[in-house]
């Protein structure tokens, strides 16, 4: 079990739960134009806490089989952030992807960077993981910063790496080596 974390005496990092979902849907309804360059094409129910209450029913089930870590960034009752690990690969690997967004009304207070280095931090001591990767698009300098700022390396670039806002794009890849302990240890 993965307690709760204070990020800020106001901003707590927690495990995602059902009923999050109207926060998480009034979280992704006020900052879309924020958000929507940065993602996929979703279902027309998607801001929605009907939407989200289906999208985290299935992100949890994940949870309970270890494939993903999905937390919520709140500042009392709001959501103003998202950070998943995602497939989670134990054994020799002991590798996860990290993926992540902040709320209009949060960007630019420090939250991502401390909230990247609390996952990192978890997923090294509670985890027992070796490594995260994580990819940005090309022209998201604001993720690419925070990324680099939390101790990542760019390992490359991958063309046409993912389909967001409707078109194939490039992303930059990056790793975050935690520890150089023996898997098991």
């Amino acid at each position: 079990m993965i307690s709760p974390r204070q990020l800020t005496p106001e901003v707590e990092l927690r495990i995602a739960s059902l009923d999050d979902a109207p926060a998480l849907a009034d979280a992704y309804a006020r900052s879309w134009d924020h958000l929507s360059p940065w993602e996929p094409k979703r279902p027309a129910n998607w801001l929605t806490p009907a939407g989200q209450l289906e999208r985290l029913t299935m992100t949890l089930e994940r949870y309970k089989n270890g494939v993903v870590v999905p937390w919520l960034l709140f500042e009392d009752d709001r959501v103003v952030g998202s950070f998943t690990l995602q497939d989670v690969v134990p054994g020799p690997f002991r590798s996860a992807s990290i993926g992540y967004w902040l709320a209009l009304d949060a960007v630019g207070r420090g939250l991502a960077t401390r909230a990247v280095n609390l996952v990192a931090e978890i997923a090294d001591t509670e985890l027992k993981m070796h490594r995260i990767a994580a990819s940005t698009m090309t022209r998201n300098v604001a993720s690419q910063r925070v990324l680099e700022r939390t101790g990542f390396v760019q390992i490359g670039l991958a063309p046409t790496y993912l389909h967001i806002n409707g078109a194939w794009q490039d992303s930059n890849l990056y790793q975050r080596i935690l520890n150089d302990r023996e898997p098991g240890a």
